[in-house]
């Protein structure tokens, strides 16, 4: 089945600064090499500096005058993610742009961040939680627009309030959506606290909707030693046109978020497809699970308390 072709226009970036978590493969690649396309000097945080070399290697062939760098993360880390942002504020730049889209999926034996929290929730929220906090003056200064991606996974599930690091049982993909709607009631009152606060910080939502990428596929450092039945299918029905979309399409919704000027703050864009699975980027309703500003507050609150810190607003 032929696929109609689906891309949208990046405005001019230049003078922008811009950071993308999880750029060394996948939708963050893509994500990366469009945004320094378009003239942004674009940061990329890495975990594994082998994958960040290849990485930049790519963006430098499809745009050769690309102002791309490598900066050291882990977001399993609170200490690694402490020094990523004392070295961002040194450097004393204004970012613009940030896309919170580095993200771990079902491992399938419950692991731990060095923190100790569960690893999905430690590394899709908290991680990027305590990223956005050191980086608040710098986003600040450069009247930023923060993009957070969740996951259709967060249209489903709940967050499990009483044992939120999955120590009494463990549900893989229930852990997965739970890290996902935090992590989505945090980008929505990160937006409400910088308009009440006059951060001049615009937070909206972004999801690919599903994408033959590696976040199912083997991966030896999350205990998958093999691609999964899922992505296999993902994969064969995308190649087909089929229902869900490639990684280029499930690149456009966090693009669309994080630099159209129709986007707007507290909203959330995905795919306009068949069961937003995939197709061009649209506002979505928000999804039930996010629409609740008090479980927004809890999540906050209980955030600066696990992490120990807080937004210098």
């Amino acid at each position: 089945m032929a696929r109609k072709t689906v891309d949208i226009t990046v405005p001019d970036l230049t003078g922008r600064r811009a950071v993308v978590t999880g750029a060394s493969d996948g939708i963050g690649l893509g994500i990366a090499t469009r945004l320094a396309a378009a003239g942004a000097e674009v940061v990329l945080p890495v975990r594994n500096p082998r994958k960040g070399e290849a990485a930049l290697a790519t963006i430098r062939r499809a745009a050769p005058a690309a102002n791309v760098s490598l900066r050291a993360l882990d977001l399993s880390s609170l200490d690694s993610v402490a020094a990523l942002g004392e070295a961002l504020r040194t450097e004393g730049l204004p970012v613009h742009l940030l896309i919170n889209n580095a993200g771990v999926m079902t491992p399938p034996d419950r692991q731990t961040t060095a923190d100790g929290f569960e690893l999905q929730f430690g590394t899709n929220h908290l991680g990027h939680f305590t990223l956005v906090a050191q980086l608040l003056p710098l986003l600040k200064a450069g009247r930023a627009r923060v993009t957070s991606q969740v996951s259709v996974a967060a249209n489903r599930g709940a967050i499990n309030w009483d044992d939120l690091n999955w120590e009494r049982s463990y549900d893989g993909m229930k852990a997965y959506s739970q890290s996902k709607i935090a992590f989505g009631l945090f980008g929505l009152e990160l937006d409400r606290r910088s308009r009440a606060g006059g951060w001049g910080i615009t937070s909206n939502l972004s999801h690919p909707g599903v994408a033959p990428t590696s976040l199912l596929s083997a991966r030896p450092e999350v205990g998958r030693d093999r691609d999964t039945l899922q992505v296999r299918l993902i994969r064969a029905l995308s190649a087909r046109g089929i229902l869900v979309g490639t990684v280029r399409t499930a690149q456009l919704p966090a693009l669309y978020a994080a630099t159209s000027p129709d986007a707007e703050g507290g909203r959330l864009y995905g795919p306009r497809g068949p069961g937003h699975l995939g197709g061009a980027p649209a506002e979505q309703k928000l999804y039930s699970r996010l629409d609740s500003p008090e479980h927004a507050r809890r999540v906050w609150q209980l955030s600066e308390e696990l992490t120990k810190t807080a937004f210098a607003g």
